[in-house]
């Protein structure tokens, strides 16, 4: 979602606006899931995909009339009979797309962009509230609220303060979620109006711990989901950037009081993958003292169970050893480093879209 937004940027830079396709409902199968955005510029081109054929055709012929309106429209498809009829899309699911415009020649709409590109670029997380319904968007009105996690907020819900309210009052319960919702809301005049939520948020850290050969597997499958990857190694010879061209940063560290050095937070990733039973002990008995959301050691169960008892015996309790995925990934027989890497960001994948389980 990131690379949309900061596409956005870019175009509001440049002086172009350009409508936002964002897949908001989903039953059943269908070619993308909920939340996936397309960016449609006014010459037709456009960056990303809501899943091809006759759903994105539509989408892109029904965004011109958004980008003459400046009005948002929802856009609905049943991936079966006629929404399908002479194409392969035969998945037989309900879509729903939520078109809006990004007028470059609005102030307030060209404003709240900014921010939320900016606060991606430096980190920073948030909440983009939205107020669907077209009544909201006339003479130029953006009903759109962005909610940092620091508290700030920018924009506004015109005619809806009350909704503004709930959200900022109930931030922390939402602030955690990964998902885009919808919901309906009343607004100050006692209308229902459909009220869509969007986490923003910057890329998952993943930390890998090890430079090995199954390290430079997972790298690569987890930079390519989305994940922006971090190599440490306390080794200068495997802690090479040009074995890792797919990791955001590669470092030479000692593993003993590594965790001192790096900025291991709540929504972090933690993969333990070091060249030995020692390594791997040194590592974890520090990712245990942080709040990291995941974290996973490779390994047997048999190794699992020799370092897990001297981590008892040091005092760590066994809720903290539960917090560990080990042996880590999901089990689908893999031996090989091709394999292991597989089911290992198999496994980060599924926790990030359950959402990490945060250790308070």
């Amino acid at each position: 979602m990131d690379e949309i937004y900061e596409a956005i940027g870019r175009l509001l830079d440049e002086g172009r606006s350009a409508v936002v396709a964002t897949i908001i409902r989903q039953a059943g199968p269908s070619p993308r899931g909920i939340g996936t955005k397309c960016l449609i510029l006014n010459d037709g081109s456009f960056m990303g995909t809501i899943g091809g054929g006759i759903l994105e055709a539509r989408t892109l012929d029904q965004a011109k009339a958004v980008f003459n309106a400046e009005l948002p429209e929802c856009l609905h498809f049943s991936l079966n009979g006629t929404d399908v009829a002479e194409t392969n899309m035969l998945c037989g699911g309900e879509v729903e797309v939520f078109l809006e415009p990004v007028a470059a020649r609005n102030p307030a709409c060209a404003t709240l962009f900014r921010r939320v590109v900016e606060d991606l670029r430096n980190g920073q997380s948030g909440l983009l509230i939205t107020l669907m319904d077209s009544r909201h968007w006339q003479k130029g009105a953006i009903p759109k609220l962005f909610l940092k996690k620091t508290g700030e907020a920018f924009g506004s819900l015109p005619g809806a303060q009350a909704i503004a309210e709930a959200f900022s009052q109930g931030q922390k319960k939402v602030m955690g979620s990964r998902h885009l919702s919808v919901s309906e809301m009343a607004d100050d005049a006692g209308r229902g109006v459909e009220v869509l939520v969007e986490p923003i948020a910057t890329p998952s850290i993943l930390y890998v711990f090890g430079a090995g050969h199954v390290s430079r597997q997972i790298v690569p499958l987890a930079a390519r989901v989305g994940f922006q990857v971090v190599v440490i190694d306390d080794r200068e010879e495997f802690a090479d950037p040009i074995h890792f061209p797919n990791a955001a940063e590669v470092r030479c560290l000692p593993f003993e009081g590594v965790m001192e050095r790096v900025p291991v937070e709540r929504t972090s990733f933690l993969v333990i993958v070091t060249r030995g039973h020692m390594g791997d002990k040194t590592v974890l008995t520090q990712a245990l003292r942080t709040k990291a959301g995941y974290i996973g050691m490779i390994g047997s169960r048999q190794k699992r169970k020799q370092i897990y008892q001297a981590l008892l015996d040091e005092g760590f309790t066994q809720r903290y050893l539960d917090r560990v995925h080990s042996p880590i990934g999901i089990e689908i027989g893999a031996e090989t480093p091709e394999e292991i890497a597989v089911s290992i960001v198999a496994e980060l994948i599924q926790v990030r879209a359950e959402g990490l389980k945060i250790e308070n």
